[in-house]
Protein backbone atom coordinates (compact mmCIF):
# COMPACT_ATOMS: atom_id res chain seq x y z
CA UNK A 1 0.00 0.00 0.00
CA UNK A 2 1.28 3.28 -1.34
CA UNK A 3 0.67 5.90 1.36
CA UNK A 4 1.33 9.77 0.71
CA UNK A 5 0.83 12.81 3.14
CA UNK A 6 0.71 15.92 1.21
CA UNK A 7 2.32 18.57 4.10
CA UNK A 8 2.06 22.39 4.08
CA UNK A 9 3.64 24.38 7.18
CA UNK A 10 3.39 28.43 7.92
CA UNK A 11 5.73 29.82 9.96
CA UNK A 12 6.85 33.31 11.99
CA UNK A 13 9.43 34.36 8.97
CA UNK A 14 11.58 32.57 6.69
CA UNK A 15 14.66 31.44 8.72
CA UNK A 16 14.70 28.76 11.18
CA UNK A 17 18.34 29.92 11.75
CA UNK A 18 16.62 33.68 13.07
CA UNK A 19 14.26 31.23 15.60
CA UNK A 20 11.29 31.45 13.65
CA UNK A 21 9.48 28.72 14.33
CA UNK A 22 6.58 26.79 12.80
CA UNK A 23 3.02 27.77 13.61
CA UNK A 24 0.39 25.60 11.46
CA UNK A 25 0.68 22.00 10.25
CA UNK A 26 -1.47 21.02 7.56
CA UNK A 27 -1.38 17.00 6.41
CA UNK A 28 -3.87 15.51 4.10
CA UNK A 29 -3.31 11.90 3.68
CA UNK A 30 -3.82 9.43 0.68
CA UNK A 31 -3.33 5.78 0.25
CA UNK A 32 -2.96 4.56 -3.39
CA UNK A 33 -3.74 8.00 -4.73
CA UNK A 34 -6.83 8.39 -3.02
CA UNK A 35 -7.85 10.71 -0.08
CA UNK A 36 -8.39 8.77 3.49
CA UNK A 37 -9.83 11.65 4.97
CA UNK A 38 -7.07 10.91 8.11
CA UNK A 39 -6.15 14.42 7.81
CA UNK A 40 -3.68 16.12 10.47
CA UNK A 41 -4.51 19.75 11.39
CA UNK A 42 -2.45 21.70 14.28
CA UNK A 43 -2.07 25.35 15.39
CA UNK A 44 0.66 25.80 17.45
CA UNK A 45 2.39 28.78 19.88
CA UNK A 46 5.46 29.81 18.79
CA UNK A 47 6.52 31.37 21.71
CA UNK A 48 7.72 34.52 19.81
CA UNK A 49 6.47 37.44 17.35
CA UNK A 50 5.19 36.81 14.22
CA UNK A 51 6.97 39.06 11.30
CA UNK A 52 4.85 41.17 10.12
CA UNK A 53 5.54 40.01 6.37
CA UNK A 54 4.48 36.93 7.46
CA UNK A 55 1.32 37.42 8.59
CA UNK A 56 0.45 39.04 5.89
CA UNK A 57 0.79 36.35 3.87
CA UNK A 58 -1.59 33.68 6.20
CA UNK A 59 -2.88 36.42 8.69
CA UNK A 60 -2.18 34.19 11.97
CA UNK A 61 -1.83 36.48 14.79
CA UNK A 62 -0.20 35.64 18.06
CA UNK A 63 -3.35 36.59 19.60
CA UNK A 64 -4.91 33.58 18.17
CA UNK A 65 -1.97 31.50 18.80
CA UNK A 66 -2.10 32.45 22.32
CA UNK A 67 -3.69 29.13 24.11
CA UNK A 68 -2.59 26.70 21.61
CA UNK A 69 0.14 23.86 22.58
CA UNK A 70 3.38 23.95 21.43
CA UNK A 71 5.49 21.99 18.97
CA UNK A 72 6.96 19.87 21.81
CA UNK A 73 3.57 19.03 23.08
CA UNK A 74 2.53 17.70 19.36
CA UNK A 75 5.42 16.53 18.40
CA UNK A 76 4.61 12.92 19.33
CA UNK A 77 1.34 12.14 17.59
CA UNK A 78 2.99 14.35 14.41
CA UNK A 79 5.80 11.67 14.17
CA UNK A 80 3.67 8.95 14.86
CA UNK A 81 1.01 10.46 12.18
CA UNK A 82 4.04 10.93 9.49
CA UNK A 83 5.93 7.63 10.06
CA UNK A 84 6.77 5.33 7.27
CA UNK A 85 5.07 7.86 5.05
CA UNK A 86 6.01 10.11 1.37
CA UNK A 87 5.51 13.49 1.96
CA UNK A 88 4.55 15.89 -1.10
CA UNK A 89 5.66 19.13 -0.31
CA UNK A 90 5.81 22.14 -2.33
CA UNK A 91 9.54 23.67 -1.76
CA UNK A 92 10.23 20.93 0.28
CA UNK A 93 13.47 22.48 1.91
CA UNK A 94 11.50 25.18 3.26
CA UNK A 95 9.02 22.95 5.37
CA UNK A 96 11.40 20.23 5.62
CA UNK A 97 14.59 22.63 7.34
CA UNK A 98 11.33 23.70 9.53
CA UNK A 99 10.63 20.44 10.73
CA UNK A 100 13.96 19.41 11.50
CA UNK A 101 14.44 22.73 13.50
CA UNK A 102 11.75 21.90 15.66
CA UNK A 103 12.78 18.40 16.45
CA UNK A 104 16.22 19.78 17.79
CA UNK A 105 14.62 22.18 20.05
CA UNK A 106 12.36 19.35 21.12
CA UNK A 107 15.19 17.14 22.25
CA UNK A 108 14.66 14.72 18.81
CA UNK A 109 17.79 14.04 18.00
CA UNK A 110 16.69 12.64 14.66
CA UNK A 111 15.13 14.44 11.52
CA UNK A 112 12.11 13.78 8.99
CA UNK A 113 14.11 12.23 6.40
CA UNK A 114 15.20 9.29 9.07
CA UNK A 115 11.24 8.06 9.10
CA UNK A 116 9.73 9.71 5.69
CA UNK A 117 11.12 9.81 1.90
CA UNK A 118 10.30 13.43 0.59
CA UNK A 119 8.73 14.41 -2.74
CA UNK A 120 9.26 18.27 -4.05
CA UNK A 121 6.61 19.12 -6.28
CA UNK A 122 8.18 22.60 -6.81
CA UNK A 123 11.30 20.43 -8.20
CA UNK A 124 8.44 18.13 -10.66
CA UNK A 125 6.88 21.37 -11.70
CA UNK A 126 10.37 22.85 -12.79
CA UNK A 127 11.47 19.96 -14.64
CA UNK A 128 7.77 19.95 -16.38
CA UNK A 129 7.34 23.28 -16.67
CA UNK A 130 10.92 24.98 -17.32
CA UNK A 131 11.23 28.38 -17.17
CA UNK A 132 7.80 28.96 -16.33
CA UNK A 133 6.04 30.36 -13.27
CA UNK A 134 5.64 27.32 -10.78
CA UNK A 135 4.44 28.43 -7.74
CA UNK A 136 1.21 26.89 -6.29
CA UNK A 137 -1.19 29.68 -7.73
CA UNK A 138 0.67 29.13 -11.14
CA UNK A 139 0.16 25.69 -10.81
CA UNK A 140 -3.54 25.68 -9.82
CA UNK A 141 -4.11 27.91 -13.06
CA UNK A 142 -2.26 25.59 -15.38
CA UNK A 143 -3.82 22.40 -13.77
CA UNK A 144 -7.22 23.85 -13.73
CA UNK A 145 -7.30 23.40 -9.77
CA UNK A 146 -9.73 25.60 -8.01
CA UNK A 147 -8.21 27.94 -5.73
CA UNK A 148 -10.47 30.63 -5.77
CA UNK A 149 -11.05 30.08 -1.45
CA UNK A 150 -7.01 30.60 -0.47
CA UNK A 151 -7.54 34.57 -0.39
CA UNK A 152 -4.76 34.11 2.43
CA UNK A 153 -2.18 31.13 3.02
CA UNK A 154 -3.45 28.46 5.24
CA UNK A 155 -1.56 25.12 6.04
CA UNK A 156 -3.81 23.01 5.62
CA UNK A 157 -6.42 24.41 2.90
CA UNK A 158 -2.81 24.67 0.59
CA UNK A 159 -2.22 20.74 1.32
CA UNK A 160 -5.80 20.11 -0.20
CA UNK A 161 -5.18 22.38 -2.86
CA UNK A 162 -1.70 20.49 -3.48
CA UNK A 163 -3.23 17.14 -3.36
CA UNK A 164 -4.93 17.93 -6.48
CA UNK A 165 -2.40 19.85 -8.14
CA UNK A 166 0.20 17.00 -7.67
CA UNK A 167 -2.51 13.96 -8.44
CA UNK A 168 -2.35 16.37 -12.03
CA UNK A 169 0.72 16.67 -12.58
CA UNK A 170 1.36 13.04 -12.04
CA UNK A 171 -1.04 12.14 -14.30
CA UNK A 172 -3.64 10.15 -12.21
CA UNK A 173 -6.65 10.84 -11.02
CA UNK A 174 -7.72 14.75 -11.33
CA UNK A 175 -10.70 14.94 -8.78
CA UNK A 176 -10.77 14.90 -5.21
CA UNK A 177 -14.57 15.50 -4.29
CA UNK A 178 -16.70 11.79 -4.84
CA UNK A 179 -19.28 12.58 -7.87
CA UNK A 180 -22.68 12.03 -8.96
CA UNK A 181 -22.66 8.72 -10.24
CA UNK A 182 -24.45 10.12 -12.95
CA UNK A 183 -21.77 12.57 -13.64
CA UNK A 184 -20.33 12.47 -17.15
CA UNK A 185 -16.41 13.12 -17.21
CA UNK A 186 -14.41 14.21 -20.32
CA UNK A 187 -11.22 12.08 -21.35
CA UNK A 188 -9.70 12.76 -24.44
CA UNK A 189 -12.55 14.59 -25.76
CA UNK A 190 -14.73 11.68 -25.21
CA UNK A 191 -17.94 11.76 -23.26
CA UNK A 192 -17.94 8.74 -20.64
CA UNK A 193 -21.11 8.44 -18.78
CA UNK A 194 -21.14 6.49 -15.42
CA UNK A 195 -22.87 3.27 -14.91
CA UNK A 196 -25.37 3.97 -11.62
CA UNK A 197 -24.70 1.60 -9.03
CA UNK A 198 -28.24 0.28 -8.84
CA UNK A 199 -28.23 -0.79 -11.79
CA UNK A 200 -29.81 -4.62 -12.28
CA UNK A 201 -27.53 -7.84 -12.93
CA UNK A 202 -25.46 -7.34 -15.83
CA UNK A 203 -27.27 -10.81 -18.26
CA UNK A 204 -24.86 -13.02 -19.97
CA UNK A 205 -25.15 -14.24 -23.53
CA UNK A 206 -23.17 -16.87 -24.27
CA UNK A 207 -22.26 -18.15 -28.31
CA UNK A 208 -24.26 -20.81 -29.10
CA UNK A 209 -23.28 -24.30 -30.61
CA UNK A 210 -24.07 -23.15 -33.78
CA UNK A 211 -22.09 -20.44 -33.54
CA UNK A 212 -18.93 -21.19 -31.80
CA UNK A 213 -18.54 -24.04 -34.86
CA UNK A 214 -19.05 -20.88 -37.07
CA UNK A 215 -16.06 -19.45 -35.44
CA UNK A 216 -14.38 -22.50 -35.18
CA UNK A 217 -14.57 -22.75 -39.23
CA UNK A 218 -13.55 -18.61 -39.79
CA UNK A 219 -10.29 -19.90 -38.08
CA UNK A 220 -9.69 -22.66 -39.79
CA UNK A 221 -9.39 -20.73 -42.85
CA UNK A 222 -7.40 -18.03 -41.68
CA UNK A 223 -4.74 -20.65 -41.00
CA UNK A 224 -1.50 -20.08 -39.57
CA UNK A 225 -1.55 -16.43 -40.06
CA UNK A 226 -4.44 -15.91 -37.48
CA UNK A 227 -2.92 -15.40 -34.32
CA UNK A 228 -6.04 -16.96 -31.87
CA UNK A 229 -4.88 -20.22 -33.59
CA UNK A 230 -0.86 -19.91 -32.57
CA UNK A 231 -2.09 -19.09 -29.29
CA UNK A 232 -3.79 -22.28 -28.92
CA UNK A 233 -2.31 -24.68 -26.01
CA UNK A 234 -1.16 -27.80 -27.98
CA UNK A 235 -2.89 -30.97 -26.69
CA UNK A 236 -1.30 -33.06 -24.58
Amino acid sequence: MSRQIVLDTETTGLEPSQGHRIIEIGCVEMTNRRLTGNNYHQYIQPDRQIDAGALEVHGISNEFLRDKPRFSDIVEDLLRYLRGAELVIHNAPFDVGFLNHELKLSGDTGQIEDICTVTDTLLMARKLHPGQKNNLDALCKRYEVNNTQRELHGALLDAEILSEVYLRMTGGQERLALESESAADSANGVTVSRIPKDRGPLCVVCASAEELDAHEQILRKMGDVCLWNRSEPEAT
